[in-house]
């Protein structure tokens, strides 16, 4: 673990103008400097870069952060990787905490696997291109799949001879504990000890990491033994994990970004020959179902993924039925059938970069569309099977967060299937009532009103939670306003209050939120907001902090770039009116909006509550229950006394931007 001085060196030391000019032509304009944006394509440079404040921010696709998340974003990065990238170029030591002694032993262990793992990679390339064997049977096999040497190179692609054991005796000879041979799956151990190579007779094709460590590998064969298996992958290890990787990401992060796109195939061969043809923004799941880290994968670099299929109907409908995590994920998925006959890998090889995505563009179709169409071919004439199908896609549907997203599919899955949307609509409402209760209610024991209704108690905010992709969007507006002011002004005085001795006390915008929100038992939805505000009154009797800069180098990446975030400015004034119009600042108006947001996003809870409220007092349930039914009223009537009060205080509402 590194620890926060030698993080703040890090911060103190990279100038921002001088990292990002690495990588992006810069222009001053005003006090900042623009350009065009790295992370998707433009003709004009909306990527601004603010020495002063140490931040960038493009204003059209909305990344940016400080130094940090810039080199985590381009480089594709962790936040522990990019210290080390900018400390390697600022010449700062880059002390860490002590580890323990079962840590040590734990990293000692990764990393003699990763050591034995990229020998054992520079061993197999050694093998294809000097080895007789190599070059007659390996080499021959990718040339013969049509991939150019520059290729085999960028994916280190390999060779193993049929030799028993000629990789463990090589490694045993190169000091290589055998241990770690047996451990990394290169090796297994027979019943008289004795190391047999694991890939013996077949071409490598090496898995690596996010950040390009070798990590497992697989194996195809090559020869016509049909006993045995075709493909065999590295086992399940200290440093492998299969749902957790994808093959091709190392190559292909830096494309999904600036596409905004990831494709997804199934088998190794697919990639390279995508990649050779120009489309490089591709990985495979290696013939699995897709996991949840994969998916999360994915994620982090772009929120669309297109699925391209070969003709293999059995195939695809097995896949289909993993993909509606991605949906839940809150992916936009398209679908692409590939020609009769052709899979990616030989589509890619008689087709250049420009015609492969000029035929996903003529032919990609949404996931759900696919879907129905899919299944409607199978069940139009069975009734049974057809409700079924109506069954899976209402499934489907639900799990999709956004709710304009789900009324469009609801839509033209009506129209698909002839069925009425009301229809559609309210199965789709019953699946998410049950996702919801699984995910969102805790458990109660103190009877159905305490587990249904929102009465009244320590933390009225946090018992409402938001159901719907509509809902809730009011006071997270409000909220995140308030988190901005936080970081832009927290340490600034709002007010000064005369005390009994005569004298004043002074109450900063930080004391006044918390104080407001404590009142009346309120705290934020979102955790990363709650540990800001947190923080944030434990270091404001600190006489240095500030809250901009100690949020901004927040040793916790999403702090630091939801920080980095809230405190960009999209906007300045030009000089020349500066000159010609008194400017009033911002803080010079804190009494007056500082106030304003709270009581909006006071207000905002109890119009969500209200909402809440009117629907249960339409529940027969409760309407039957004249005792929980009253509870209500009171409830609600409480409520709209409150409302009223806080409404007369709510005046123009001002948004900083």
């Amino acid at each position: 673990m590194i620890d926060q001085a030698t993080i703040d060196r890090i911060l103190d030391a990279a100038q921002i103008v001088d990292v990002v000019s690495e990588f992006v032509t810069l222009r001053r304009r005003g006090v900042n400097y623009v350009g065009l944006c790295p992370f998707h394509n433009e003709k004009t440079p909306s990527f601004s870069v603010s020495p002063s404040k140490g931040l960038c921010k493009c204003f059209s696709c909305g990344k940016g952060g400080n130094v940090v998340h810039f080199i985590m974003e381009h480089e594709q990065l962790s936040y522990y990787e990019a210290l080390k990238y900018l400390a390697k170029k600022y010449n700062i030591e880059f002390k860490e905490r002590e580890l323990t002694d079962e840590e040590k032993q734990a990293q000692n262990t990764r990393e003699s696997m990763f050591i034995i793992n990229q020998f054992a990679r520079d061993y197999f390339r050694n093998i294809l291109n000097n080895h007789a064997e190599g070059k007659s049977v390996g080499r021959a096999y990718f040339r013969q799949r049509g991939f150019r040497d520059d290729t085999i190179e960028k994916f280190q692609l390999g060779y193993c001879t049929e030799e028993r054991d000629a990789l463990a005796q090589e490694a045993l000879r190169k000091g290589f504990r055998k241990e770690f041979l047996v451990k990394t799956g290169l090796c297994y151990e027979t019943d008289d000890n004795k190391l047999t190579d694991r890939f013996r007779g077949r071409v490598l094709f090496p898995v690596h990491t996010l950040s390009g460590k070798v990590v497992a590998f697989g194996g195809r064969i090559l020869g016509a033994d049909k006993k045995l298996a075709k493909y065999v992958n590295s086992p399940e290890s200290e440093i492998y994990h299969k749902s957790s990787e994808l093959y091709g990401i190392h190559f292909a992060k830096q494309a999904i970004v600036r596409q905004d796109r990831c494709f997804l195939v199934e088998g190794y061969t697919d990639v390279i020959s995508m990649h050779q043809s120009g489309v490089e923004n591709v990985v495979s799941s290696s013939g699995t179902s897709l996991t949840s880290g994969q998916i999360r994968l994915i994620h982090r670099f772009t929120n669309n993924i297109t699925i391209i299929y070969d003709g293999d109907m059995a195939g695809i409908k097995a896949s289909v039925r993993g993909i509606d995590m991605l949906l839940e994920e809150g992916m936009n998925i398209k679908v692409v059938l590939l020609p009769d006959g052709d899979d990616p890998d030989s589509f890619a090889r008689k087709h250049n970069a420009t015609d492969f995505q000029a035929y996903i563009s003529a032919h990609e179709v949404d996931f759900i569309r696919f879907k129905t169409n899919l299944l409607l071919d199978e069940s139009d004439k069975d009734p049974m099977k057809r409700a079924e199908l109506i069954s899976d896609l209402v499934k489907s549907i639900a799990v999709i967060p956004e709710a304009i997203v789900r009324d469009v599919y609801a839509k033209e899955c009506g129209q698909l299937l002839r069925l009425e949307q009301k229809l559609l609509i309210t199965e789709i409402a019953k699946q998410r009532e049950k996702i919801t209760e699984k995910s969102h209610r805790p458990e109660r024991t103190s009877g159905p009103e305490a587990e249904d209704v929102p009465l009244p108690g320590p933390d009225p905010y946090e018992t409402f939670i938001p159901q719907d992709g509509r809902e809730g969007q009011e006071f997270y507006q409000f909220e995140l306003q308030i988190i901005q002011t936080i970081i832009r002004y927290g340490e600034k005085i709002i007010f000064r209050m005369p005390d009994k001795a005569g004298g004043e006390n002074l109450v900063t915008v930080i004391e006044y939120i918390d104080g407001e929100l404590k009142d009346d038992n309120l705290s934020f939805h979102n955790p990363l907001h709650r540990t800001i505000l947190a923080e944030a009154t434990g270091n404001i009797r600190n006489g240095n902090f500030i809250a901009q800069q100690y949020f901004i180098k927040h040793p916790d990446p999403a702090i630091g770039k939801l920080a980095a975030e809230l405190a960009s400015n999209r906007y300045e004034l030009s000089k020349i009116f500066s000159k010609t119009q008194k400017i009033v600042a911002d803080e010079e108006r804190l009494h007056e909006f500082v106030p304003m947001f709270i009581t909006n996003f006071k207000s905002a809870i109890m119009r969500e509550e209200l909402v809440h409220i009117a629907r249960r007092l339409q529940d027969r349930d409760v309407m039957n229950d004249p005792e929980q039914y009253r509870t209500i009223m009171l409830r609600h009537k409480e409520l709209h006394e409150t409302l009223r009060v806080l409404v007369k205080k709510e005046g123009d509402r001002i948004v900083l931007k």
